[in-house]
């Protein structure tokens, strides 16, 4: 009852009841008794269903806040269906659209940190390839013996990989950017020859040490609209794939064909595939 009487409004508004009161029965006794006893009876139960209804009514406000109080904690599961139509009605459909689109912000954010994370670690592993072929391509080049021009082919592959890497890099600036909201993909012409040139280069050095020949089937003007260097990256991984997966002496072959709907890109190789437990990675 005291902490119901720290309300400044309600100890305001009953100081005003109590004096409409008094002047109330003072005129109904200055009429007549019966008047009086009347009067006093009338102000004594409105003031009780005043008091009886306003208690209620603060005491679900303050089961609102406390449920809106579980809702900053990180806490579901509770129930606001307990109100009637009404003021409060519509205060605790509010907060139940809130504490949804809180839940299904915090479900989001969870997932672009999953999704961060991934792509953080596929670009950590995808600079393995290019490393692996520097070293070789530093080995060749500690050789005495090794022909000038053969030299500054190799001096230009490493150049080409280490581009490669920058652009790795910054494509894990762009993943930031992603998962900000903020990248702006390239809308525009891309050749499929061209396309397959630029994702297979990474991969020549290691695929003729491994004698994996990379075959290219198509009528070498067929064009999309896209993003090329994102979908290079995406061939790229294909390639990878496949040439970790094949055999010496393999082949890995490159199938495209353009239609009024699409442009289609096949690739297969003949080894022995993606392991079963390895293909939901």
């Amino acid at each position: 009852m005291m902490a119901f009487l720290r309300n400044r409004e309600i100890r305001i508004f009953a100081l005003l009841m109590a004096a409409i009161c008094v002047i109330a029965v003072i005129t109904g006794f200055v009429i007549s008794f019966i008047t009086g006893v009347f009067t006093t009876i009338l102000c004594g139960l409105f003031c009780m269903a005043f008091f009886v209804f306003t208690r209620k009514r603060y005491r679900d406000i303050a089961f609102l806040g406390e449920q809106i109080d579980i809702v900053l904690h990180g806490k579901d599961g509770f129930d606001l269906n307990m109100f009637n139509e009404g003021e409060l009605s519509i205060l605790q459909s509010e907060i139940h659209k809130m504490t949804v689109r809180l839940k299904e912000q915090s479900d989001m954010l969870k997932k672009e940190k999953v999704y961060l994370s991934d792509s953080i670690a596929d670009i950590a592993h995808q600079l393995k390839t290019p490393l692996t072929s520097i070293n070789m391509i530093v080995s060749f080049l500690g050789h005495s013996d090794l022909e000038p021009q053969h030299r500054l082919e190799l001096v230009g592959e490493m150049k080409s990989l280490l581009a490669r890497i920058d652009w790795l890099i910054t494509t894990l600036l762009k993943i930031s950017k992603i998962d900000a909201g903020t990248a702006i993909f390239q809308k525009e012409p891309v050749s499929v020859p061209i396309l397959l040139q630029k994702a297979a280069e990474p991969f020549l050095i290691p695929l003729e040490l491994r004698n994996i020949e990379l075959r290219v089937n198509g009528d070498g003007v067929a064009q999309f609209t896209g993003d090329l260097r994102w979908t290079s990256e995406a061939i790229g991984n294909i390639l990878k794939n496949c040439m970790e997966h094949c055999e010496n002496g393999g082949l890995i072959e490159i199938d495209y064909t353009p239609n009024p709907l699409f442009t289609e890109i096949i690739i297969k190789d003949n080894g022995s595939g993606i392991d079963a437990d390895d293909l939901p990675h």
